[in-house]
Parts: structure tokens; sequence; C-alpha cells
């Protein structure tokens, strides 16, 4: 296998070698660096166990509802205030 040779900027060849392990070369450190970066974080991202989903679903649906009879209950009451003062 071949070898490439790069350039840095000082502070971040020092960044680098502050990470790099003392029986570690470069090219290890960075494929260690890049191993440890290489998971997609979205990846599973928004699945929960079945139980919980379904905990939450109920929970949303809940909250839901008390929204809807929050504001239903709110415009009877305007509609109410509207009509007393048109009489």
């Amino acid at each position: 296998m071949g070898t490439k040779t790069i350039g840095l900027r000082e502070e971040v060849y020092e960044r680098l070698k502050s990470h790099k392990r003392e029986d570690e070369s470069f090219t290890e450190l960075v494929n260690r660096l890049l191993d440890e970066t290489a998971t997609d974080w979205r990846e599973g991202f928004g699945t929960l166990p079945e139980q919980d989903a379904r905990e939450l679903e109920a929970i949303v649906a809940d909250s839901r509802a008390q929204t809807s009879e929050g504001l239903s209950g709110r415009q009877r009451e305007a509609l109410r205030e509207f009509v007393d003062r048109e009489t």
C-alpha cells in the first residue's frame, strides 16, 4: 500500500499530536479518529421500543384532546360574550 504526504497547519498538527497515543503512528491515529466519527448519528434516530412508542402516542393523543377541548371552550365562551354584548 502506498503513502501520501499531506500538509497541515501547525495548530492542526499539534491538535492531532495531542490525541496520538504513545505507541500509535499518525496513520493509526487518523484511522482511529475516522472510525470513531464514521457512525451516522441519524442511524436509528427516532426509533423507540414498541411499548414506549405506544405510551408516547397515548400521551400525544391525550394532549391533543385537552388542547382541542380548551380551544372549543374558549371559543364557546367568546361567542357567549359576543352574543351577550349584542343583546
